[in-house]
């Protein structure tokens, strides 16, 4: 497969409605906020993860095996170096503590292995420095931190379960309290890049930006939990330029897509209570503005 061609910028807005979109283990898990401005964050970390899930949902085989070429490398209860190992044991050479073949032809080949057969790593990179060493690579997608588009509330709710941990309890009480931590409501907008340059050195491939847009598209249908609440993507909006290097500086094309509430009388509860525009009469020559959802 051909890597892509062009360079992209995108525009993901997506929302929460009574849940918890990303919890800040530093602050006893209430959903993260930037402290000056009150608005809420969540991580690129957090979006990477829910792209990964699907990805692994959607391409396995009938038997429920990976297919080839979209194996996951950050996984549950799987250690980094067990997937390094998988490199090593195809190309039949034994691996040095924490150090890269020394053949330079040997040492790519590893680190090819890696980017052929995990699309988290074509994707976003990895450093696989590790005791087994499989070199680093720098992915062509990033996403920046996603920030709501007006100040949060970190609401915290006292629920009660009717049954109790321990045995010894159950003379004194029959039932145990407990907390969940929500955002009532809140619209969240995160910026993303792809690189031509460096989808060119990963193999990233046409066929693995579709599927890009399709988990950012419905990554969130597929990760609900009672944590979580509603969530779901609203928007995505893709600036595709006609040359790798870009056409066009990606804070302009940030800036071309606003989001205003409609009505500022009150708090939002829904995605209808804002206004999405872009500004198609500002749209440089030579990019492509495209909106997926």
């Amino acid at each position: 497969m051909e890597p892509i061609k062009n360079r992209y910028e995108f525009v993901l807005l997506f929302d929460v409605e009574n849940g918890n979109p990303n919890g800040d283990p530093d602050a006893g898990n209430l959903p993260r906020i930037d402290p000056e401005t009150s608005l809420g964050i969540v991580t690129d970390v957090c979006l990477k993860r829910k792209i990964r899930n699907y990805v692994d949902i959607v391409k396995r085989d009938e038997a429920g095996a990976p297919l080839l070429g979209y194996d996951i490398y950050v996984r549950e209860s799987i250690a980094l170096n067990a997937q390094h190992r998988k490199a090593y044991t195809y190309l039949g050479i034994e691996p040095e503590s924490k150090k890269l073949p020394k053949e330079i032809e040997e040492a790519q080949k590893v680190t090819r292995f890696m980017t052929q057969n995990f699309y988290d790593i074509r994707t976003f990179g990895a450093v696989m420095t590790t005791e087994i060493n499989c070199g680093q690579v720098r992915g062509p997608v990033q996403i920046n931190f996603a920030r709501s588009i007006d100040p949060i509330v970190q609401q915290e709710i006292t629920i009660t379960r009717l049954a109790v941990t321990n045995e010894k309890d159950l003379e004194k009480k029959d039932r145990e309290m407990g907390r969940k931590h929500i955002v009532p409501y809140a619209l969240y907008l995160a910026e993303g890049y792809v690189s031509a340059h460096l989808a060119a050195k990963t193999g990233f491939s046409e066929e693995d930006l579709e599927l890009l847009w399709e988990a950012l598209i419905n990554m969130f249908d597929h990760d609900h939990s009672a944590a979580r609440g509603k969530m779901a993507t609203q928007k995505l909006i893709v600036f595709k330029h006609q040359t790798p290097l870009g056409n066009a500086p990606s804070h302009k094309l940030f800036d071309l897509v606003t989001v205003e509430r409609r009505d500022l009388s009150k708090p939002p509860r829904s995605f209808k209570d804002y206004l999405v525009t872009i500004a198609w009469d500002k749209l440089p020559a030579g990019v492509e503005c495209i909106e997926k959802l």
